[in-house]
């Protein structure tokens, strides 16, 4: 639930239009003249937001972190089929602060239990026809966010363009994903956010490929960073992107391809109803407000779910990584369901064409195994429709309600406990609300749910729990592929708990411990670096890349430390890290501390960690082995160890459970 009460004078609020003062700023590609109309401050007051007009009725918006500017003047508004939200704006009202209060529990996040606490402002506008358009405005300690309101529609609207930008010093550094092009990659299947990160990029520097960059986005001015997502996406909008140019360090709101849409449906946002749009979230602070903020979280709608029961983390074995098309047999499934019942794993997945190469009979006498295993059975599906050429299956049988219903009834009949659904078409109104049908119809047959070769998910995981992971990320199944996937796994890995995970669930399948078993690539991970990913990667249900045979090579206290691994996590701290080079995470379950680390680098990296104020008395810690052994284990007394100086191989990583 979310509660709004007035915020106290601490949270400053100049109303009206300031006649005289000196011009705040202009706005791009623009000399004309903006005045200052409102100023809002976090709750701690360490970020100031302000809002201004110019001379042409342009929208703008600015901020400041501690008093230095971290978005330039940035152009806000849109334009609808018929109706100019962009300029000729006139000012009608600005509220006075309220200060906005939410908690809310989740199972899939680097927190169970989140507060969300942030001054808001609502400023209301009007165009040359009297159409009103409200900015809704928030500041919490981590960051700021806003969205758009039009209470006034009642008859279907279409927006065109949304102007909404992001502009930062020309000295600014980036680490972004580029956005795929629609219709191509393996059987047209791209977009699906599937590229390694540029790193360490100067702003304004082109996306390669051509169509923007991919959320969240990673920014560092002076000594402040900046990670730029949205969430709140419904079926009303498409999912957006960055666009940019060389010729400025300004970033802007774009929207997906035209041609990114399920059959016959639409790309642009679109709405017969009062309308809320997604939210602009800008994260900003330290690479620690980064690492544990929530905010892509905090901004998503309340949970839909009344009955959330079925809802249950947990850890997958699955043998496609390993075996890949030719072994989805009833035999091999067999073996990986006896494999997740020694691990004490919740699930085991079975891929794509089952429905042939094992048939719906005999997929009802392996859940009935499982179950008795304490296994649950997930099973691949196709997305299906015209937006691809992939010919894997079941496929089609998603594509209406009463095909999805009549498919989730006869899963739910055999036990089946979730469906991982692939290859979708990327961002437009139309997929968006595909994905939305998908998960309201799942729930209402208990599944849970996996998107791959999806879209990001943008805080839907808060509002659809049954949602456990989404792949969206150049992923493990990638290093079995490609050689160059391969060799740059290390650093891949070391950016994403400061963008793709940070927020959202991450189905990367990771920690494979001795070697890709069906594969000519050669991995470039230590042992060590592979175990820390269960901790380091967050996602609702983890599938695990580890073959059964190679996991009998595996040091029995190292098999321990996986059965007893927590399915979902209270807190989290960040300990140290760079983007792309190196990162040590420390994650709660209960009255325990997982600390997890991961060398991205090519080269040895010494790291010291102050372990005192988790206040443990035991340590175990696991590290790369020497020679023929896989892993080091040490226990330690932490109550004489004030300081642990660690030094991580190339490429490698370590793990410490401290209780």
């Amino acid at each position: 639930m979310i509660v709004l009460k007035r915020c106290s004078k601490h949270a400053v609020l100049l109303v009206g239009l300031l006649v005289g003062m000196n011009a705040w700023g202009t706005i791009a590609g623009n000399q004309l003249q903006a005045q200052q109309l409102a100023q809002l401050e976090s709750p701690d007051k360490s970020i100031r937001l302000n809002v201004a007009l110019s001379a042409a009725g342009e929208i703008q918006y600015g901020i400041q972190k501690s008093g230095v500017p971290v978005i330039q003047p940035s152009a806000l508004g849109l334009t609808m089929k018929g109706h100019d939200f962009k300029q000729g704006m006139k000012l009608v009202m600005i509220s006075k602060p309220a200060r906005v209060t939410d908690s809310y529990q989740t199972k899939n996040a680097k927190k169970s239990n989140i507060l969300y606490q942030a001054n808001q402002l609502v400023a209301s506008f009007a165009n040359e026809k009297g159409e009103k358009m409200d900015i809704i405005f928030r500041l919490s300690n981590d960051g700021a966010a806003f969205r758009y309101s039009f209470p006034w529609i009642k008859n279907e609207e279409t927006i065109i363009k949304e102007y909404s930008a992001f502009s930062f010093d020309k000295d600014a550094r980036a680490w972004l994903q580029p956005m795929s092009e629609a219709k191509t990659g393996f059987e047209h299947c791209h977009p699906s956010y599937e590229e390694h990160y540029l790193q360490d990029i100067p702003v304004g520097t082109v996306s390669p490929l051509k169509s923007g960059w991919v959320y969240p986005a990673l920014f560092k001015t002076n000594d402040t960073w900046v990670l730029i997502t949205e969430a709140a996406l419904d079926g009303t909008y498409c999912g957006t992107r960055l666009t940019n140019d060389s010729s400025s360090a300004v970033y802007s709101i774009g929207f997906a391809d035209p041609r990114e849409v399920f059959t016959d449906g639409g790309y642009l946002p679109k709405n017969n109803k009062p309308w809320l749009t997604p939210w602009r979230i800008i994260t900003i602070g330290s690479l620690k407000t980064i690492a544990e903020s929530t905010l892509g979280t905090d901004l998503a709608p309340a949970a839909v779910l009344k009955d959330i029961a079925f809802v249950k983390p947990g850890k997958a074995s699955w043998s496609w990584i390993n075996s890949k098309d030719d072994n989805i047999t009833f035999d091999e499934q067999k073996k990986y369901i006896d494999y997740a019942h020694d691990m004490h794993w919740q699930y085991c997945l079975i891929d794509a064409d089952w429905d042939t190469k094992i048939g719906y009979d005999k997929i009802a006498e392996l859940s009935a195994y499982a179950k008795q295993k304490n296994v649950g059975l997930l099973l691949w599906y196709n997305s299906a429709g015209d937006w691809n050429t992939i010919k894997y299956h079941p496929k089609d049988v998603l594509l209406t309600k009463a095909g999805r219903e009549k498919e989730f009834s006869r899963l739910q009949a055999l036990g089946i406990k979730g469906v991982k659904i692939d290859f979708f078409g990327g961002d437009g109104q139309s997929m968006i609300q595909y994905y939305i049908d998908i998960l309201n119809d799942a729930a209402k047959y208990k599944l849970l749910v996996n998107f791959h070769g999806a879209t990001l998910p943008r805080g839907w995981e808060k509002t659809y729990p049954h949602l456990m992971t989404t792949e969206a990320i150049y992923g493990m199944e990638m290093v079995t592929f490609v050689q160059d996937a391969a060799d740059q796994q290390a650093s891949h890995c070391a950016m994403l708990p400061f963008t793709r995970n940070a927020f959202d669930p991450m189905d990367f399948t990771p920690m494979n411990l001795t070697g890709l078993t069906s594969s000519n690539c050669v991995r470039k991970t230590t042992p060590a670096f592979e175990l820390a990913l269960s901790v380091v990667f967050l996602s609702g249900i983890q599938h695990y890349a580890q073959s059964p045979e190679g996991m009998v090579k595996v040091p029995d206290d190292v098999k321990t430390f996986l059965r007893k691994l927590p399915d979902n996590w209270d807190d989290v701290r960040f300990l140290d890290g760079y983007p792309g080079k190196y990162v040590v995470i420390a994650r709660r379950s209960g009255n325990r501390w997982y600390l997890a680390g991961i060398n991205g680098e090519k080269n040895e990296k010494k790291i010291s960690l102050d372990i005192t104020s988790f206040k443990k008395s035991k340590a175990t810690l696991f590290t790369d082995g020497s020679q023929d052994q896989l892993f080091s284990e040490k226990v330690l007394n932490t109550t004489k160890e004030k300081k642990l100086d660690l030094t991580l191989n190339a490429n490698g990583g370590f793990v410490m459970v401290l209780e």
